[in-house]
Order: structure tokens, then sequence, then C-alpha cells
């Protein structure tokens, strides 16, 4: 399956405020020498703890964060040099949900202009735009009788729907879903993941799919890639990921998955890690995850492991892995 959407080496440092005049320039570490590959058709889940880079990583792809370095290609053309014309026909095939369904969306606007505006920005008909609104509208399954109603006439659930229309307006290739159905109902995030499911087998959509739920991940995601503070420490089928996990924070990740079945739940053993999530501003020197990890030896506070195949298509950065034969 070809490669839609590569990462090579990527880096997106913010600076931090300097409090005295002389202070040495910081910078935050979100997104540390990444490099990542999402296949045409596929969704790619995004996992780890929050403040990790997750979120981070897919508005930099998106090129809504200008990254610090790197190279990002779609369809094999690096995007990151692109500038006006070519950077907003590059807007067309390259789409985001938010989280927040509520604060991405303009409390002012009516939901058939929030519809509307991409289409108007890219120069698409009156009468075409005002089709495609009502089309989207049913396609997400909102009634195109209540076009002319604000965002907050709506329920979460229904808001969320709508940022999906915006997003889909321009028949993108391409969609990061940063985290879409946290903030909603247990029964709505159901709805919107089947949701989204059915739209990509009738679009032949790819996803960048951002949840620190691993649950929701494992219900919609081909691979999962899993982050530890700016970087990609395991990446690999779903199935080899959760039955299979090599590094040791995606097996105390994995550990903390609630379980349905209360025999298995006691039975079940849980690895609770020491310690906060490092500075971003600050990372620590060789593993970044040496300094709560169980495993750690006098090698992972000095070198830091490269992203290494243990088994097809399943990569691990950890000198010391679990589950080897």
């Amino acid at each position: 399956m070809a490669n839609l959407v590569k990462v090579e080496g990527l880096k997106k440092y913010f600076p931090v405020k300097k409090h005295q005049l002389f202070e040495r320039r910081r910078y935050i570490h979100a997104i540390d020498d990444v490099s990542l590959e999402v296949r045409e058709g596929e969704t790619l889940g995004l996992v780890g703890e929050s403040g990790c880079g997750k979120s981070t990583l897919g508005k930099t792809v998106l090129r809504l964060y200008e990254p610090s370095s790197g190279k990002i290609y779609f369809r094999d053309k690096d995007i990151v040099r692109l500038r006006g014309q070519r950077l907003k026909d590059f807007r067309k095939n390259a789409q985001i949900i938010f989280q927040d369904p509520y604060a991405s969306l303009n409390p002012r606007m009516r939901v058939k202009d929030i519809i509307e505006e991409p289409l108007l920005i890219h120069g698409i008909e009156r009468e075409e735009r005002e089709r495609a609104v009502d089309e989207l509208m049913e396609l997400v399954g909102l009634n195109p009788e209540h076009r002319k109603r604000f965002p907050h006439e709506f329920s979460g659930g229904q808001r969320q729907r709508i940022s999906i229309a915006r997003a889909l307006a321009l028949k993108p290739r391409f969609v990061v879903c940063d985290e879409p159905v946290s903030a909603l109902d247990v029964s709505i995030q159901a709805q919107i993941l089947n949701l989204l499911k059915d739209l990509q087998e009738r679009f032949s959509l790819t996803y960048l799919f951002i949840s620190h739920d691993l649950s929701v991940v494992k219900h919609i995601c081909d691979r999962v890639a899993v982050m530890y503070l700016g970087k990609v420490v395991e990446v690999g089928l779903k199935k080899d990921v959760y039955e299979r996990p090599f590094h040791p924070y995606t097996v105390a990740l994995l550990s903390a998955v609630p379980l349905t079945d209360p025999k298995k739940a006691r039975q079940k053993k849980r690895i609770i890690l020491k310690g906060d999530l490092p500075s971003a501003a600050e990372p620590p020197a060789g593993c970044r995850f040496h300094t709560r990890c169980y495993k750690s030896q006098k090698i992972c506070s000095e070198v830091e492991p490269v992203l290494r195949e243990m088994e097809p298509f399943h990569l691990v950065a950890c000198h010391f892995p679990e589950n080897l034969s």
C-alpha cells in the first residue's frame, strides 16, 4: 500500500518566554525528530499521554504549525516549502476535525455559513455551494432544514457532525482527527466513530486519528503509533501492538485500559509509572522514558535508542524491549 503522508526527521520547537534579559533562550521540544508514514486508505492511531505532542504533530503535518525542521511529504511531494496558491491547493486534500466541537465553531456564524466557508474560500459558485451544504448535512446525519441555526442550538454530538461536514466540504483525501470524540458522551462517541468509519469507506479517506483512549483506537484504527515526550517510541499493526507490545511505556498504557470482564480485570496486572512527565523544555538525555521506566539501566540515560524493526512492520525504540522470544 502506497504512502499518502510521510514525515522525516520532523521537529517543532516553541520558544519559551524569557524572564530575564540575559537568560538563555529555551524551547519546548513538542516534536523532536519524528519519522512516520500514513498509508493511503488506512487509519493510523496516534496515542500517548497529554502533552506528548500528538496534536502538535497532526497540526504540523497539515502546516497549521510551521515545522522547525524536517520534511513532510504528501503523495511524494514535499509540502514544507509550499506557499500561496500551492499551499491553498494542498488544503483541499488535507483537513482537520478538532477536539472541542464548540470551541472550533464560530458561535456568531450559522451552520450553513460554517460548512460553506471552505467552498467560498476556494471559489466555488453560489448554487453549487448551497447544494453542497445540504448534501453534506444529510451525509453526516443532520437535517438540512436546520442550516440557519447557530452552533449553540445543537447538542455536542451534532456540533461534531457539523465539524465533520466542514472538514469534508472540499472532498479531502487526508483528515487529521484530533481527539474527535473525547469531549462527547460514550453513547455519542460510538455514533461519531461509526460515522467516521462509514465516511472512510464511502470516500476512501485516510485518517490520522489522535487519541488518548486506547479502547477507541483499537476500535477504529489499522495501525498504532505510540508517542512519548515528542518521540515516537513504537509503531505497528493494531493487533501486534495490543497483543505483543515491545516498549515498556506501551505496556504500561495497555495495563491501564479497563476491562469489561470482572474476572479478567482482577487478574490483570496494573503497571503504575513513577513520577510525572518530564519537562519538554528540558527533556532527559538518552531514552526520554528512562526517568519513569521500570526496566531502566545505565545505558538508557546515556544513549538514545533508535526506532528499529523487531518483527515485520513492528518498530520500537528501546534498549530492553518486552516480549522478546
